[in-house]
């Protein structure tokens, strides 16, 4: 209680006292007084200080503070805040003095140039393409930092995942630098394994052989599939989803993809998660029509699905653009096409309802390509099948995109619609990202008929910017040597027309078959077309020049008289024959041959390298004597059958044949006759049946041949799957007769032209190789002539089929 009273007392005494004191404080302190009130004051100017090219007007345009206001702690942070983000800055700072309210800048530096040192995998023009900060800009650490993020991007689609980039700075005068970008860049990440989850109807290697990316291999410096890249990886999704939409899968979804870096940090390993869902058949397929002036049952020939085939989403696009194009042609440029898809659960069908309707009547007034830096623009044009003027059809646009990007020319195809002069009109921006056209690659392996092997090749696939193809190969090995030069205009005369040319040189060592060398070099134009949905034609015109040489000593005499001395006979003791021991008795022949053909294939397989289901026909026909010094017609046709018995056993059928026949009195020269071997009926070697002098042992081929083969394929147990290995069982069939050339007058005895079956069994073993398929055949003869020659083993190149 005391002590309370005591600093009662005190306070009123200090009370009492600063009142007494008051007037003199108030007229003592009259500056500091006034300086602490404009703290809440009003503002009555603003001064700027530390700018040199910025102009103070342009400063306090961005203040959130202004005269006559009054001064806020914060709208000053705000007014902060707006002036660092211009990027003309690096320091700011806001304070009042009386009532002036100062405002100090430390401007940023302008770039006088901009440099890249350590780089050799991306040129400089890139990288500076790719970078915000250029020369005469302004500097601030964040868009640099932002430009080292940009050229870190550009060498993760190289594959680079281990650059580094470091942004310094070199002062110069006038408040200027010079900014350099210092790379370590690498090496190349490489995709050392792909991987698949819940995939059962096709394996890990049929789905890899679907997908742009690729296993790293022996072979990686020559192409760019193998290295990681994410906007590659997206790619890969779709072209997973749109292969399983194209064989049943309707509810196929491709849940994600993934990509980690191993353990040491070598490579990345990606997996694709699938889920399949069930098998669909095509169930009722129907058209209806809302338009009066479109009856639905004109245009049923225009379907191309159809009720019962296994479920394509491909071809229901294909029928709509179909079905959009016929009625368009017969007068009715706005009417829409739209599938209604009906699906069945229970009997895992689809019914598809092909819905015709009337559409917005709207006109393209322009079409604008942009980012084509080497593809030229009629390239581009010619895949829309639409003009300036024409009817807008959203169909046909996405249709014309699709087009564009299966060209393999641009990474990305974007067609994006924007509002035109007027309300009924619309301007399409085609946007397009180039890729590399341009491939080397070569192989090598061994083969147990030819020995090594090897080929060099040069392709280009965007040549001059034309869209063109253009291919050289050189391939060879002990027995043989080939160069190529092939060229294909894709879009002839911009119509639906394929065009082109090959050029051909090829020597082949058949002394250890028939005891000569031949040669043969020409060339060919073609001309190839559509007739139907997976049904193609092309036709041709070849002149070629064919040479026997080299001929052995103790060569069969047919072989002899085809070369060149039509009046050799065997002698009736063959001991003494006087041609055992002599040199060469005949000249070189030489011809030249001028042919037409034609050729009809129709490929109706699921897959274009590993199928397993479907079918592949082909008929070949050609016509020779249109010139020339030799008459003949020649028909060959192939017929192949995929059959899934599990998911991923698959039962392979396949049956070709061909005959060859003079004309006008000629012949069929040797070296235009068949010879058949182990290619067609395993266990036999090269040309190791059909027509042979037995004198000699000399094949001399034949005129006639067929060969039938059943194959099952099959997985090998415990051996993972993303190896590549698989095996097979076969059976063979198969015969080769008639010979020609006269032969049969020349050796009469002496000549083995048996019309007999030749039969094999046994069994394979394929590996997807880094260097590419590699198969070994094992195969036991059933049933053989007396004269054929046996190979069990087979070792080689894979024959897909």
């Amino acid at each position: 209680m005391h002590m309370f009273r005591i600093i009662l007392a005190g306070s009123l005494r200090l009370a009492l006292a600063l009142a007494a004191v008051a007037p003199v404080v108030a007229m003592g302190d009259a500056a500091v007084f006034s300086g602490k009130a404009f703290a809440q004051g009003v503002i009555k100017s603003i001064e700027v200080v530390g700018n040199r090219r910025v102009e103070p007007e342009t400063v306090r345009s961005y203040l959130q503070i202004s005269t006559g206001e009054t001064y806020s702690a914060g709208k000053a942070d705000e007014s902060i805040k707006a002036l660092f983000a211009t990027g003309l800055f690096s320091d700011v700072v806001i304070e009042p003095e009386g009532s002036t309210l100062v405002v100090k800048v430390v401007e940023n530096p302008v770039i006088n140039q901009v440099a890249f040192e350590g780089n050799s995998e991306v040129d400089t023009p890139t990288l500076l393409a790719e970078v915000q900060l250029k020369q005469r800009s302004v500097f601030t650490r964040a868009r640099a930092q932002a430009d080292v993020q940009r050229i870190l991007d550009v060498y993760r689609r190289q594959g680079r995942f281990a650059a580094s980039v470091e942004p310094k700075i070199i002062e110069l005068e006038q408040d200027r630098v010079n900014l350099v970008f210092e790379i370590t860049e690498g090496g190349a990440t490489k995709v050392k394994g792909i991987n698949f989850v819940g995939n059962r109807a096709f394996s890990d290697s049929q789905l890899r052989d679907i997908i742009s990316t690729t296993q790293t291999g022996w072979f990686d410096f020559l192409k760019g599939t193998s290295i990681y890249d994410p906007d590659r990886m997206s790619l890969d999704r779709e072209l997973i989803r749109q292969y399983y939409l194209k064989n049943g899968y309707a509810d196929a979804t491709v849940t994600s993809g993934n990509a980690e870096l191993d353990p040491d940090g070598t490579g990345f390993i990606i997996t694709f998660s699938v889920e399949e869902g069930e098998l669909y058949n095509f169930g009722g397929v129907t058209i209806e029509s809302s338009l009066t002036e479109v009856p639905a049952e004109r245009y049923s020939g225009e379907l191309l699905t159809e009720s019962g085939d296994v479920y394509d989403a491909s071809l229901i696009d294909k029928t709509t653009e179909k079905l959009t194009l016929a009625i368009a042609e017969s007068g009715y440029a706005f009417a829409r096409v739209r599938p209604r898809a009906v699906p069945d659960m229970a009997s895992h069908t689809i019914g598809i309802t092909y819905v015709v309707d009337e559409g917005p009547h709207i006109y393209i007034e322009r079409i604008n390509v942009i980012g084509n830096e080497r593809t030229k623009d009629h390239v581009i044009r010619r895949e829309f099948r639409l003009a300036e003027g024409d009817a807008f059809n959203p169909l046909m646009v996405d249709r014309a995109k699709k087009r564009l990007s299966a060209l393999g020319l641009f990474k990305s195809v974007e067609v994006k619609r924007r509002p035109g002069s007027a309300e009924d009109r619309v301007v399409l921006d085609v946007e397009l990202v180039e890729q590399s056209t341009g491939e080397l690659s070569f192989g090598a392996g061994f083969s147990s008929s030819e020995g090594v092997i090897g080929d060099v090749s040069i392709t280009e696939r965007n040549l001059l910017g034309n869209g063109q193809f253009l291919r050289l190969k050189f391939a060879g090995s002990f027995e043989r040597q080939q160069v190529d030069l092939t060229f294909t205009e894709p879009r002839f005369l911009d119509r639906n027309l394929s065009a082109g040319f090959d050029l051909f040189h090829k020597e082949v060592d058949q002394t250890d078959q028939s005891g000569f060398r031949q040669r043969k070099s020409g060339g060919q134009i073609r001309l190839g077309f559509p007739l139907a949905e997976n049904l193609w034609m092309q036709a041709n015109y070849g002149l070629s020049r064919d040479e026997i040489f080299d001929v052995e000593s103790d060569a069969s005499l047919a072989i002899k008289q085809a070369c060149g001395d039509a009046n050799l006979r065997r002698p009736e003791n063959v001991d003494n024959n006087p041609f055992t021991n002599a040199p060469v008795a005949c000249k070189d022949e030489a011809y030249w041959t001028s042919l037409a053909g034609t050729t009809l294939t129709y490929d109706a397989r699921n897959h274009p390298k590993n199928p397993t289901r479907g079918f592949y026909l082909q008929l070949q026909d050609e016509f020779a004597g249109i010139g020339g010094d030799v008459n003949y017609w020649k028909v060959e046709g192939e017929g192949r059958a995929y059959y899934p018995i599990t998911e991923k056993i698959t039962l392979i059928g396949r049956v070709v044949g061909g005959h060859i026949q003079g004309w006008g009195g000629d012949d069929v020269k040797i070296l235009d006759s068949y010879f058949k071997g182990g290619e067609t009926v395993r266990g036999f070697e090269r040309a190791g049946f059909g027509p042979r002098d037995m004198v000699t042992g000399d094949a001399l081929g034949g005129t006639t041949y067929w060969s039938a083969t059943a194959e099952i394929r099959f997985p090998i147990p415990f051996i993972p799957d993303d190896l590549g290995i698989s095996g097979a069982v076969f059976a063979d069939a198969g015969s080769l007769w008639n010979v020609g050339g006269g032969a049969e007058d020349i050796l009469g005895a002496n000549l083995s032209d048996e019309n007999k079956i030749r039969t094999s069994v046994g069994a394979s073993l394929m590996w997807n190789s880094p260097v590419g398929p590699l198969r070994m055949d094992y195969a036991e003869i059933i049933s053989k002539a007396d004269a054929d020659k046996e190979q069990k083993f087979r070792f080689g190149a894979s024959t897909k089929f």
